[in-house]
């Protein structure tokens, strides 16, 4: 039975951040489901780094979500994703996603989080304190309050069951650990 993994999305997830981690999952023969507020289409977005002082946000594809939070029960995966984009600053609202990423850290479960995933963090702050990880740097205040020490030399971190990183750029890095620990 091939082991399942669990991606947490919703409406403006980073394109990137979730298609290369679900294509990646069911190419190694995993079973990925992505969950969201609500079992829908959800809208992508494109963060990509132009001449600007910060990064731009375009339009991107539409994902299938195939459960909603509510829906899912966290102990019959194996690992967590959470990709970034602007969804993790309004799905960490959700006590449904309180409850599956508590579950991922209190079971000792792989767990992915990249870019602007550090934000679900803020509201379980009891989850990170000690630990170290890496976000997209706008992120870094946030890390840090939440009593973690933030990785800046390295563009993806492991520590423990978790793996984290910076920003799409770094995705075949990232799923390389996280696959490493899914095994």
């Amino acid at each position: 039975m091939s082991k399942k993994v669990l991606i947490i999305a919703g409406d403006a997830v980073e394109a990137l951040e979730v298609y290369y981690p679900y294509y990646r999952l069911l190419e190694e023969g995993y079973e990925a489901t992505i969950a969201a507020p609500k079992k829908k289409k959800l809208h992508t977005v494109v963060h990509d780094f132009a001449d600007w002082d910060t990064y731009v946000e375009k339009q991107g594809y539409l994902i299938d979500a195939h459960a909603s939070f509510p829906e899912v029960d966290p102990a019959q995966y194996d690992g967590l994703v959470i990709p970034g984009g602007r969804a993790p600053e309004y799905i960490r609202l959700d006590e449904n996603v309180q409850r599956i990423v508590r579950h991922f850290f209190e079971a000792n479960k792989p767990i992915a989080a990249i870019c602007h995933a550090s934000l679900i963090f803020e509201t379980m702050p009891d989850l990170l304190k000690g630990r170290s990880l890496t976000a997209y740097i706008a992120c870094k205040p946030g890390v840090e309050a939440l009593g973690a020490t933030y990785v800046s030399d390295n563009t993806v971190h492991v520590d423990g069951n978790l793996v984290s990183a910076h920003a799409w750029p770094d995705l075949p890095a990232f799923m390389r650990e996280f696959l490493r620990l899914l095994q």
